[in-house]
């Protein structure tokens, strides 16, 4: 059986994050999630963060990792954990995406037309190293002290 893409089966009613909702004010309402979830839809750290998210080049990776690198520690220092783990999930997200356009052409695993997996290996080896540096900056973020300490206590406090 052919692989499927995990969006087909997507429960959107029961998905934790909601649009509309200004997660700045409304903290308490994010949830850590899995991996990258939620990164495209907590506004308002969403449209400050994908401003500067470029992954093109590793030129270009490397002047937004560094960005998106200081817009966590300055999250992190104004007690903002929510800022400080949306900009975390985007520096995954760079890396993850980045990484898909180095497996794929066009960035695209699963054909528009069928959904069938498509031929990994064919896409730009530049990305790779777009990749590579956002994976650098994304576990740096992971491991700051203070994140780690606030996402425990986050979690303690809200699952």
């Amino acid at each position: 059986m052919p692989a499927k893409p995990s969006y087909l089966n997507f429960d959107k009613k029961g998905y934790a994050w909601k649009r509309g909702v200004d997660y700045r004010k409304h903290s308490e309402r994010y949830q850590i999630g899995k991996g990258e979830q939620g990164v495209l839809i907590c506004e308002p750290y969403k449209s400050e963060l994908v401003a500067h998210w470029r992954f093109r080049t590793p030129e270009m990776a490397e002047v937004s990792s560094k960005n998106i690198y200081r817009m966590f520690l300055s999250y992190l220092k104004r007690g903002e954990f929510v800022g400080a783990d949306m900009a975390r999930k985007f520096l995954q997200m760079g890396f993850t995406r980045a990484r898909r356009y180095a497996n794929y052409k066009g960035g695209r695993k699963y054909a528009v037309k069928d959904k069938r997996l498509l031929k990994k290996g064919t896409g730009d080896l530049l990305k790779a190293k777009s990749a590579a540096i956002f994976y650098q900056k994304w576990k740096q973020a992971e491991k700051h002290p203070r994140y780690q300490k606030e996402k425990e206590q986050w979690r303690q406090l809200r699952g």
